[in-house]
């Protein structure tokens, strides 16, 4: 017996969601740049379920979907390139675009225009930004996951229920709460994943796969990366770097990354921890976590970035050397003036 109920204050907007969607030929859906587990796995759930209705999808998004989560699409061809001819025809053609794991137009970099002249409907766990992207909204930041509101549309409309589906909604949620040790992780997430798992879901093999594997470059550089933490004594704020060289050399991804903005974080006593990393030559991607009262996602957000008040991120062109000094010293002033209130 499912002991999972939608939260009172989610029915309209659900509803609203189903409304939209009835009756389409054929869906885009999309989510932000650098896609995590909550973004790919609320797809690929919309997808599968919107596919099973009669309806076209196709995921088309800003940026390539990380390998480790490949697995999770049931047919390559669901995925479309957005530099193709073919998948911009695709775009201008469909009859709605769904934007998932984020409320604004920079989140989706290059699929923006793609979609700008379709019916929009975005579906979203983020608190609002300064520049949301237009059409229906059903945001709800209290939701652990984006998969959570994935879930509640598909249960209002009383299935069908995949196994795709079950299978993406958990790594959606599995991945955005850290393995539920996130303050996200809530009574109604754990109850979602009770009964996904009662369907069939391992969480053995789902854990092995996400946090009890990682590849040998993952290691060489977390070694090179420790050497580069640096802690600020009185503000308690903590960061690492990863050696542009190493990780160039390396031809490593963002993937290879995956926990290292923990460990500045974990330090004892440290009240924010901060990744900093070169994806391209000349930007650099920032990663902050908050151990406390610290709102990491307003500090994100005054570097053109975003996501929650405990986890969020921001990309920022210019040197390492100097958007680090900039963040680091941005950050500390942050913590002194909390204390300050305190």
């Amino acid at each position: 017996m499912m002991t999972y109920q939608t939260p009172e204050s989610r029915y309209d907007s659900v509803q609203k969601v189903l409304d939209s969607l009835d009756g389409r030929e054929c869906a885009i859906l999309t989510t932000h740049i650098n896609a995590d587990g909550d973004g790919i796995g609320s797809e690929v759930a919309l997808a599968t379920w919107l596919r099973a209705r009669g309806t076209k999808s196709y995921i088309v998004n800003p940026t390539p979907i990380p390998q480790s989560l490949r697995f999770l699409v049931p047919d390559e061809s669901w995925v479309l390139d957005p530099s193709e001819q073919e998948t911009v025809e695709c775009c201008y053609g469909a009859d709605v675009a769904i934007v998932l794991d984020a409320s604004e137009a920079e989140r989706i970099g290059r699929i923006k225009p793609l979609i700008e002249n379709l019916t929009t409907v975005v579906i979203d766990h983020h608190p609002v930004g300064d520049k949301p992207i237009g059409g229906f909204s059903f945001r709800d930041s209290t939701a652990s996951a984006t998969g959570e509101l994935v879930f509640d549309i598909i249960m209002k409309a009383g299935g069908p229920w995949l196994d795709v589906a079950d299978l993406a909604i958990y790594v959606a949620i599995l991945t955005d709460t850290g393995s539920f040790r996130f303050s996200n992780s809530t009574p109604a997430s754990h109850n979602i994943v009770a009964e996904l798992i009662r369907r069939g879901v391992d969480p053995e093999e789902m854990y092995r796969r996400f946090y009890g594997t990682f590849s040998y470059r993952h290691f060489k550089l977390l070694r090179s990366a420790l050497g580069e933490l640096k802690v600020d004594d009185d503000s308690r704020v903590a960061w690492m770097t990863v050696p542009s060289k190493d990780y160039q050399d390396l031809a490593a991804t963002a993937e290879d990354l995956e926990g290292f903005v923990d460990y500045p974080r974990s330090i004892e006593g440290v009240e924010v921890g901060i990744l900093f990393w070169n994806p391209t030559k000349d930007s650099v991607k920032i990663s902050f976590r908050s151990n406390g009262a610290v709102d990491v996602n307003e500090l994100a957000r005054s570097f053109g970035g975003g996501g929650h008040v405990r986890a969020s991120g921001a990309m920022i062109h210019g040197s390492l050397e100097q958007v680090r000094n900039e963040v680091v010293s941005e950050t500390i002033a942050a913590v002194k003036i909390l204390r300050n209130k305190r």
